[in-house]
């Protein structure tokens, strides 16, 4: 009998698995990028002899239009912001539950972790009534101690802060729980080498916990960022896009192309522009993360 070699043995066992993420990814990216190369619309979708091939004019048009850069805008603003203060609370929530001097942990983990879990769509029609210009708790708790009422959900300027803050508790939790395993990976005695030598609460954390939290911390902020990317439920639920279009995401301008107008050309261009930014900008962290390890 043949001896099989070691890199055929690999092949064999991986082929199934290659074979169900081509069936049911690759092809549906190629299809998708070849339908974003054509003005398929609701007229195609009942007859494909209306099918055309455009070429690159869906991305062309995008890129022209003014609704695409608002919508590019508010993503960016809810990336930009959204993203470091997620990390930020999920790490100040994993030193808690780490310190000595906690109690009732599992409470709190689980506590923390809950909203990971819950339905989206329920809780945001919740955040939606909570927030509510009139009979909103948070605008009742302004109004006892003196302050005028913010129309949260109604003014430009609130809309996606309201929306970054719903989402920034949404989604901790989890990123909290990926903190609080590399917390408890870090050797004590790196701590008592650090208290030895005089070094302070803070300068343990600058010193000890970011270097040895390195590479938990570009795992998550890789996954935070391309998931804060793909906004849609929050500002789908919650604010339809309004007001004056200061919600809309680059993926609720894909949905509604797409599903709304059944403009699905364009709705494919736009998912793959999204799919370039969301590669650009996970290359350029992965780029700062190297260069600051061979700095280091």
């Amino acid at each position: 009998m043949p001896r099989v070699s070691a890199s055929t043995a690999g092949w064999v066992f991986a082929a199934p698995a290659l074979a169900v993420i081509g069936v049911f990814f690759g092809l549906p990216v190629l299809a998708a990028f070849a339908l974003s190369l054509t003005d398929f619309d609701i007229y195609s979708l009942a007859d494909l002899s209306n099918l055309r091939f455009v070429g690159l004019h869906n991305y062309a048009t995008l890129l022209q239009d003014p609704l695409f850069w608002k919508a590019l805008g508010n993503t960016m603003y809810f990336v930009v912001v959204g993203v470091p203060l997620s990390i930020a609370v999920s790490l100040g929530a994993a030193l808690l539950l780490h310190a000595k001097s906690a109690r009732f942990k599992p409470f709190f983990r689980t506590a923390y972790f809950a909203p990971v879990v819950t339905t989206v769509v329920a809780v945001a029609v919740i955040w939606r009534y909570l927030f509510h210009t009139r009979y909103g708790l948070v605008n009742w708790g302004l109004t006892s101690i003196g302050l005028d009422p913010i129309d949260w959900l109604g003014d430009p300027t609130w809309a996606m802060p309201t929306i970054i803050l719903f989402a920034v508790w949404k989604n901790f939790g989890y990123n909290m729980i990926i903190f609080l395993a590399g917390l408890q990976s870090i050797p004590e005695d790196l701590y008592e080498a650090a208290r030895i030598d005089g070094a302070t609460p803070a300068q343990q954390f600058w010193n000890v916990t970011l270097p040895q939290l390195g590479p938990v911390l570009l795992m998550v902020s890789i996954l935070t960022l391309s998931g804060y990317f793909q906004l849609f439920a929050e500002p789908y639920v919650i604010t339809q896009g309004g007001p004056l279009e200061s919600t809309v995401s680059v993926l609720y301008l894909m949905y509604e192309q797409g599903f709304k107008w059944w403009n699905l050309g364009n709705a494919s261009a736009v998912a793959f522009l999204l799919f370039a930014l969301m590669s650009v900008a996970t290359s350029g962290l992965l780029w700062f993360a190297r260069r600051k390890g061979a700095e280091a």
